[in-house]
C-alpha cells in the first residue's frame, strides 16, 4: 500500500504558504486602509506596512517559460500546469480533467445540477458566481463595451472579442483531429466534444443528454411542448425560431448563400456551410462503433441506429417500424397507393 505520508506533508506545507499570504495581504491592507481613511498611522505602522510590501516583492515567482510574475510557490505551480498540460483533477462522472481542484468543483455542478448563486433581481439560479455578475449587468442595462468597427455593444468584453472576428475572419483556434478552424478557445473544446463523444447536458426527463447547455433547453421545449415561434404568412407555430426561420423560406424561395465552387444556392447560411463540406471533405461526426464518418450530426444519428436496432419510426397503418423517416415514407406508399414516380411510358413506332 502506497504510503499516503509525502502527500500529506506536501498538502500541509501548500496549505501553510497559502495562509501566511493571506495573513500578509490582510496585514498590508489594514495598513493601507489606514493610509486612505487620513488617519494618521504610527511610525512602527509604516516601518511595519514597508516591511511587508517588501517581502512581498521579494516573494515574487517569476515564470521561466513566459515570463509572468506571481505571489507565490503554489499560484506558480498552479500557473505551469498551463505549459505542462498537467490536469490532475478528475470528474468521476465524465472523466474530464482540469488543472485546478476550484474548477472541478464548479464543473461537477453541470452534473449534479447545483446553482448555488441566485439573482435578488429576478430569481436565476446560476453555478458560479462570475456568471452571476454577468447577468446582473443585464438588469442595470450596461453596455461597456463597444466595437470600434460597427459601434456594436456588448454586456461583456468576452463577447466582444468573439464578435470581433465577424470582422477579421480569423479563426486562430484549430482542432487537431479533423483541422476544423474555430474563432475561439471555447468554440473548440465544444467542438471538440463531437470527438470524445462528451455530452455533459442532460434532460432530466428522459435521459437524453447534449454537448451543449443551448442544445438541451430547446430539447426541453418537446417536453412541454411550448410554440412559442409563429409564421406571420401561414399561423404555422415552431418550437425554435430557427425552425421558423427555415420555414419562412419556403414563401420568400429567397436562396441568397451561393457556394462559389459548384454554383449552388441556399436558403440558409447554415445549409451552405453543411454544402461546402462535401467540397472540402470535412467530415467531423464519427461513429465510435465502426468509426464510420459522416458530414452531419443527423446522418450520424441515423447511421448508429444500426447498431442500436433503434426504429423510431413507426406505420399508422400496420405498427411497422423504420430507423428512418424516408423508409417510413416510402412504405405507408403501399397504404395510400400513392405513386409519385410515374413510369415513362415506351414510344410506339
Amino acid at each position: 500500500m502506497r504510503d499516503p505520508e509525502p502527500c500529506r506533508i506536501k498538502h500541509t506545507e501548500e496549505q501553510t504558504e497559502l495562509i501566511e499570504e493571506n495573513k500578509e495581504n490582510e496585514e498590508l491592507n489594514e495598513e493601507e486602509k489606514h493610509v486612505k481613511t487620513g488617519e494618521k498611522p504610527l511610525s512602527r505602522s509604516q516601518t511595519k506596512q514597508k516591511d511587508l510590501k517588501k517581502r512581498r516583492d521579494e516573494k515574487s515567482f517569476t515564470c521561466t517559460q513566459c515570463g509572468k510574475s506571481l505571489t507565490s510557490k503554489q499560484k506558480l505551480k498552479i500557473h505551469m500546469r498551463i505549459h505542462t498540460g498537467e490536469k490532475p483533477f478528475t470528474c468521476d462522472q465524465c472523466g474530464k480533467r482540469f488543472t485546478q481542484s476550484i474548477t472541478l468543483k464548479n464543473h461537477t455542478r453541470i452534473h449534479t445540477g447545483e446553482k448555488p448563486f441566485t439573482c435578488d433581481q429576478c430569481g436565476k439560479r446560476f453555478r458560479q458566481s462570475s456568471h452571476l455578475k454577468n447577468h446582473m449587468i443585464i438588469h442595470t442595462g450596461e453596455k461597456l463595451h463597444e466595437c470600434d468597427l460597427c459601434g456594436k455593444t456588448f454586456l461583456r468584453a468576452s463577447v466582444l472579442k468573439s464578435h470581433l472576428s465577424v470582422h477579421t475572419k480569423e479563426k486562430p483556434h484549430s482542432c487537431s483531429l479533423c483541422g476544423k478552424s474555430l474563432t475561439s478557445k471555447y468554440g473548440l473544446e465544444i467542438h471538440m466534444r463531437i470527438h470524445t463523444g462528451e455530452k455533459p447536458f442532460t434532460c432530466d426527463q428522459c435521459g437524453k443528454s447534449f454537448t451543449q447547455s443551448s442544445s438541451l433547453k430547446k430539447h426541453m421545449n418537446m417536453h412541454t411542448r411550448e410554440k412559442l415561434h409563429e409564421c406571420d404568412q401561414c399561423g404555422k407555430t415552431f418550437l425554435w425560431a430557427s425552425g421558423l426561420k427555415e420555414h419562412q423560406s419556403v414563401h420568400s424561395k429567397e436562396k441568397p448563400h451561393l457556394c462559389s465552387l459548384c454554383g449552388k444556392s441556399f436558403s440558409l447560411l447554415q445549409n451552405l456551410k453543411v454544402h461546402q463540406k462535401i467540397h472540402t471533405g470535412v467530415r467531423e461526426y464519427m461513429c465510435f462503433e465502426c468509426e464510420k464518418t459522416f458530414i452531419t450530426a443527423q446522418h450520424l444519428k441515423s447511421h448508429q441506429r444500426i447498431h442500436t436496432v433503434e426504429k423510431p419510426y413507426k406505420c399508422s397503418h400496420c405498427n411497422k417500424r423504420f430507423s428512418r423517416s424516408g423508409d417510413l415514407k416510402s412504405h405507408e406508399r403501399i397504404h395510400t397507393g400513392e405513386k409519385p414516380y410515374k413510369k415513362r411510358e415506351k414510344e410506339e413506332f
